[in-house]
């Protein structure tokens, strides 16, 4: 399917699902000697019955729901490959491994909660981040319409692999990966179509991005941010005087796309195309700032899992960019 509207589509579904836990789990689960959101120290097994039994729940109606209402209306045929390298300047390559990649923070944070060890909750969390992300590639490889993307897998992996890495080899997430959105407004330049037909760069955008803030912030890769989160203090002697919860943020961003490969499109028939001259394609790079909300100290367990949901969010702040054409610009908050 098409990657960018799936992999929105899965983020505020986990984001809600987790928040719904913490917002309801006292009411679920009799009281114990610790704080319901207080990670158990030693295996629970109740917690971990809850835990699977809810993962379980979570996954078959993720999958029967998303059979439902989009795989279901496009013709199936045998396994088959598809090779999207390259699409939307690779933004939505980047987006699986962010996916990935948080999924696999969750849902070890999850299996600690749990009381398992360490090494067993890294196992949870890259088997529960691939098991969601395999199972949407799996389902692109029998759909006619798609197929088997071997750059997407790359993608997953590499998530799920920096993620289990940092936990196994560091004991934290020094690198982490987030993403921000802003919203983006366009032009009223008109692309004039082959049959005489004018449409203006905010009708595209429109048409592929949606219109409302929700799906514009979740869709529009325009408009979006993926970005490596790095905790300095964590790399550097200790008694340093960097703060803990302050990051040096590297991001990555495209501009200007108005279609997976080039900016042509086909509307009833007509053909459009937008010039490169006036709107290039163009690569982003951004150094800036951002903050590791789990440094924040606090003996308030709910606020630790809240932080740590949020934490897959870029905070806004200043950033510069510098972009394929070598312009430099500055963004108050980015």
């Amino acid at each position: 399917m098409q990657n960018s509207q799936l992999n929105r589509f899965l983020l505020p579904t986990l984001v809600s699902i987790l928040m719904l836990v913490s917002g309801y789990g006292q009411s679920l689960i009799a009281p114990e000697k610790t704080s319901f959101f207080e990670p158990s120290d030693t295996f629970n097994q109740k917690r971990f019955n809850y835990a699977l039994g809810f993962s379980s729940v979570t996954y078959t109606g993720f999958s029967i729901g998303l059979y439902q209402v989009w795989y279901k209306q496009y013709p199936q045929e045998g396994f088959h490959t598809f090779n999207d390298w390259g699409e939307w300047e690779n933004m939505d390559k980047v987006g699986h491994l962010y996916t990935a990649y948080f999924q696999g923070v969750l849902c070890y944070k999850g299996a600690k909660w749990t009381g398992l060890s360490d090494n067993n909750s890294i196992m949870v969390g890259a088997i529960c981040g691939g098991l969601f992300q395999t199972t949407i590639e799996m389902m692109d490889a029998f759909s006619s319409e798609w197929g088997f993307s071997i750059a997407d897998m790359g993608a997953n992996i590499s998530g799920i692999g920096l993620f289990a890495l940092q936990q196994k080899y560091w004991g934290e997430q020094r690198i982490m990966f987030k993403i921000s959105s802003v919203p983006k407004k366009y032009d009223d330049f008109s692309v004039v179509g082959s049959n005489g037909t004018s449409m203006t760069l905010q009708d595209r955008a429109d048409h592929l991005f949606g219109s409302s803030f929700a799906e514009k912030y979740l869709k529009d890769y325009n408009g979006q941010t993926y970005w490596a989160s790095i905790n300095m203090n964590s790399f550097l002697p200790q008694n340093n005087k960097w703060p803990v919860w302050l990051n040096i943020a590297l991001g990555y961003g495209a501009d200007n796309m108005f279609g997976g490969y080039e900016n042509e499109w086909d509307r009833d028939g007509e053909q459009f195309i937008l010039s490169e001259d006036n709107y290039p394609r163009v690569h982003q790079y951004y150094l800036g700032f951002d903050f590791d909300l789990t440094k924040i100290k606090t003996k308030n367990h709910f606020l630790k899992g809240l932080f740590s949901i949020f934490n897959i969010f870029k905070a806004p702040s200043p950033a510069l960019e510098l972009n394929s054409r070598g312009e430099i610009s500055f963004h108050l908050f980015r």
